[in-house]
Parts: C-alpha cells; structure tokens; sequence
C-alpha cells in the first residue's frame, strides 16, 4: 500500500512540475486549479461553504500566485508550509496540509521529522501537539506507527556530533552573547545549544542539513526572531542555501503569517 502511494505521489510531483515549466502560458486561476488539485485531489473555487468570497481570494492568491514564486519544490513548499502552520499551532490547516505533503511526495518520515525540528525553536508542548496531528494523518492514512528511528547521536557522541555541525554554520557559536549571564549559566545554555539543538536534533536522518536550515529560517519567520534570523541567515548560506532560495521561502510563509512578518525577514535577507 505505501509503495502504491508512493508512485501515485511520484506522478503528481512529476505532473506538477509540467504545470511549473507552462506557467508563464497559464493565468493565475488554472493554476490555482491544477495545483490545488494535485495537493488536496478536490477541486478548488468552488464558490461553495459559508465564505465563498474570502476561499476564493485565498486559493486563488496562495494556490495561483505564491505557488509560482521563487524556484521552490512542491515538496519544499509543503515542509515550509506544514512547519510555518505548526510554529503558529494553526492545528486544523497543518493536519490539511500534512495530507499535502504526503500526497506530493513528503515521505511519513520526513514530515515527522518536520515536526521534530520545532522543539528547539518553539518548545516540547508545542511541537507534541503538531506531532500528535501529523500522527492523526499517518493513521488515517494507514501509516504504521511508531515510524523508522532516525537518530544518530549516543550519549558519548551528541555534544562532539553537535560542536562540528554548529562549527559548520556558525563558526564560534554564541559564546558572546551569553557572556555575562547571572551565575554564569550562560555556559550551561551553550552546552545545551551544541548538545540539543545541534546534537539532538540536527543530526538526525531523513532531513539534509541544508532543508533544516531552511526550514528553521522559516520558523523564525513565523516567530519574527529578528536577532536569530540575522545568524541564522549565515546558517542557511554556510549550509548551500542562496538568499533566493530564502526569500522563496519566505513568500511561501507570507500567506500563513501575513505581511509584516514576511516584510521584516525579507528586509534581513535583503540587508545582509
């Protein structure tokens, strides 16, 4: 049964990727309409429901418009999508598009992994209740749980494993900025940056380190982090990912968190 979905997700990808290359052929609405369908397998501008009016200007934007900018996957946009929708606990839209994602291709592992990815940035509370939305897709999918382990670290290997992956993207870690902190527990927030962030979380499998640093940008979009997002800016460079692959990614937030948000990350990517 998963290999089936896996080819039926395959070709949806694929005819996606034929809509992409037509595009500049198509107005905003037929795009809307394809790519809608490839997502969800419904049909979108229905003028149907309670809210006809506002459904139709959201497809239509989202779906028509945001969905042609920047040189974005449809698996790409769907992680970005799923993680923005999980940062801001928007819980019924992330169990939507959770079923997106795995309907183009996001495999049960990486989505789950997606989800992972938040606790550093957003706490365990939070993120448990992202995971247990996503889980509700995998079940009502078929999905057998609990899915493939895919750490990597022990207990003897996390804090190495995690100082060279933070030495990676951010070359002397932030030893200034927790200088000074009462008791000198500053240290101690070092060590769980290197051991946990980095170790714990960033090391696991089924997510390159290049879409984890993509997909955290976009977490800190959601969170309008000003400070992170300017490091974290170098992050995303060190780890392969242009500022035009960030600012796609941005946009692809813009719908979920709105304009001044979106505004502020673009106008840090711009500025560095």
């Amino acid at each position: 049964m998963k290999k089936i979905l896996g080819i039926i997700a395959l070709a949806l990808a694929g005819s996606l990727s034929a809509t992409a290359q037509t595009k500049d052929n198509m107005d905003r609405i037929e795009v809307c309409k394809q790519n809608y369908h490839i997502l969800f397998g419904g049909e979108a501008l229905t003028g149907q429901g309670t809210d006809p009016e506002m459904m139709d200007i959201l497809q239509k934007f989202i779906f028509g418009e945001v969905f042609q900018t920047g040189d974005l996957t449809i698996k790409q946009r769907e992680m970005i999508t799923c993680i923005t929708l999980a940062t801001m606990q928007t819980l019924p839209q992330l169990k939507a598009h959770a079923g997106a994602a795995l309907n183009v291709g996001v495999t049960p592992e990486e989505l789950r992994e997606v989800m992972y990815l938040t606790a550093p940035f957003i706490g365990f509370p939070k993120m448990l209740n992202a995971v247990a939305t996503v889980n509700e897709v995998f079940k009502e999918r078929g999905i057998s749980l609990p899915l493939e382990k895919q750490g990597t670290v022990t207990e003897e290997t996390r804090h190495e494993t995690g100082k060279a992956i933070q030495d990676k993207l951010y070359p002397g870690g932030i030893a200034s900025v927790m200088e000074g902190v009462p008791g000198d527990m500053g240290k101690d927030v070092e060590r769980f940056l290197t051991d946990y962030f980095f170790g714990d979380i960033y090391s696991r499998g089924a997510l390159d380190l290049q879409t984890r640093e993509l997909l955290g940008y976009c977490v800190l979009t959601a969170l309008e982090a000003e400070s992170q997002l300017h490091s974290h800016y170098h992050g995303n460079i060190n780890a392969g990912n242009s500022p035009e692959t960030l600012t796609a990614a941005v946009i692809q937030c813009l719908p979920y968190i709105g304009f001044p948000a979106a505004i502020k990350a673009l106008r840090i990517i711009k500025e560095e």
